[in-house]
């Protein structure tokens, strides 16, 4: 196996505490040159995947071996790109998720959600009531041009909103938040207590609290190895309807208002009786509604942007504006014309990764007991993106081999959303799941109580 290979996959399946020896299990394979970037995404991209392949034939006591399909893993890291609904193709960023040129530099921002389009603008001091998009787009390009980037990002973020000031990987080593996740490893593991080993009937209970890409990757991922995985949303603010049906294949979801009694009840009890519970909104968000629920045993996946530490630590951040904070989308650019990975690779390998430390954690559990915690971060991912990992010895290159061939690795399937073509989970291995149990159905439709009592 070529070391470069087994170099990513090694460094972390040390990281989530796994026994090196079952490294052999994992074999390699697909066209070469995928993912082509300055950095090592394809790396990156396929190490994720081999951990999660990794962790689940650990807990499920196969003997393996587990298959790394390079195309499968290209093509499941742009899953969102392969979507059609009813041969609709998916819409992505809105027309302010963008760069932007600042008076001294570039900011990024990120407004596909409602409530950070308004933030946004009212941070900006730009009107929205009749303007149409291009005349919007304009009016911020205005607004954004007679500030710095450092100014519009602390003004967007005082607000409630979503941008960040492009830097060069110096000035965010230079940072006091680049300093904090540097200081740190990709991911932590915690054992909270002495709780016996729980005993387990059915399928596992992972009660899902992410939104956008990585968290529900990872809760995705899980849905496809059989776990009753239960999604919730607030009913005032779902998940944008094309992220929904990419990333809750195999799941069901509710809607809650937490800040009504009785949902928080039925939540509560939720949480009782879940197995596994994940979090993906902003550090301290979900903390008053967390506070002395779940039992003993409880293993808890926490992700972040930015990581629950350091001066960011309580800030909002998607994958495009980390790769804009921490140098990234200057390395794939240039300081004057930034650019960005080939995927957004730091959401769905931090995703992969987060299934494989869930997965590991529960395995530990089974034989040592103990509430887990772990946590997991974007800036984390992408540190180890820049640092851990060797640079592809010709940025770009194809190698020569056969390029990707997507349909290979998409499907179709009729559901309550229509007719959808998605990509299956890179997280191949003998005796695993070929495919989910179930498509995704209309969003916060289900109801709030597990599948088995």
């Amino acid at each position: 196996m070529n070391n470069t290979v087994r170099g990513g996959t090694e460094s972390l399946w040390s990281a989530l505490g796994g026994d090196p020896a079952l490294l052999d299990r994992v074999e390699y394979g697909g066209p070469a040159g995928v993912l082509p970037a300055r950095l090592p995404v394809r790396d990156l991209a396929r190490a994720t995947v081999a951990v999660a392949g990794l962790a689940a034939v650990e807990r499920a006591g196969l003997p393996g071996p587990v298959r790394v399909d390079e195309g499968a893993v290209a093509t499941a890291f742009v899953s969102e790109r392969h979507l059609r609904i009813d041969g609709r193709a998916p819409v992505s960023f809105a027309p302010l998720s963008r760069f932007w040129r600042a008076r001294d530099g570039w900011v990024r921002t990120h407004a596909n959600y409602p409530h950070h389009r308004a933030a946004l603008l009212s941070a900006l001091g730009v009107r929205d009531e009749t303007a149409g998009v291009t005349e919007t787009v304009a009016a911020v390009a205005a607004a954004i041009g007679e500030r710095t980037a450092v100014g519009t990002e602390t003004a967007v973020y005082a607000a409630g909103g979503l941008a960040v000031a492009l830097r060069t990987p110096g000035e965010w080593a230079a940072h006091e938040q680049g300093r904090e996740v540097a200081a740190r490893p990709v991911l932590t593991r915690e054992r909270l207590d002495e709780a016996p080993p729980r005993r387990r009937q059915g399928p596992l209970r992972v009660l899902d609290l992410t939104r956008v890409i990585a968290g529900p990757v990872a809760t995705r991922t899980l849905a496809l190895l059989g776990a009753d995985v239960l999604r919730i949303d607030p009913p005032g603010n779902p998940e944008l309807p094309d992220q929904h049906a990419d990333t809750d294949v195999g799941k069901r979801t509710s809607a809650l208002d937490l800040n009504r009694r009785s949902d928080l009840r039925a939540f509560g009890e939720l949480l009782d009786a879940a197995d596994v519970l994940v979090t993906g909104y902003r550090p301290g968000a979900l903390d008053r509604f967390l506070t002395g629920t779940g039992r003993p045993g409880l293993v808890t996946a926490r992700l972040s942007a930015w990581g629950d530490f350091g001066p960011w630590g309580g800030r909002r951040g998607f994958d495009s504006l980390v790769q804009a904070a921490t140098g990234i989308a200057v390395t794939e650019g240039s300081a004057d014309a930034p650019g960005a990975l080939p995927a957004q690779a730091l959401d769905h390998g931090t995703g992969y990764l987060l299934a494989a430390a869930v997965l590991r954690s529960l395995t530990e559990q089974d034989r040592d007991g103990g509430s887990r915690l772990v946590r997991l971060g974007l800036a984390r991912t992408g540190h180890w993106l820049t640092h851990a990992l060797p640079l592809p010895r010709v940025p770009g290159d194809t190698g020569g081999e056969d390029p990707v061939r997507p349909e290979r690795h998409l499907a179709e399937s009729d559901g309550p959303l229509g007719r959808l073509r998605y990509a299956r989970s890179p997280v191949a291995y003998e005796g695993g799941p070929a495919d989910w149990s179930r498509p995704p159905g209309v969003a916060g439709a289900d109801a709030p109580r597990w599948l088995t009592a």
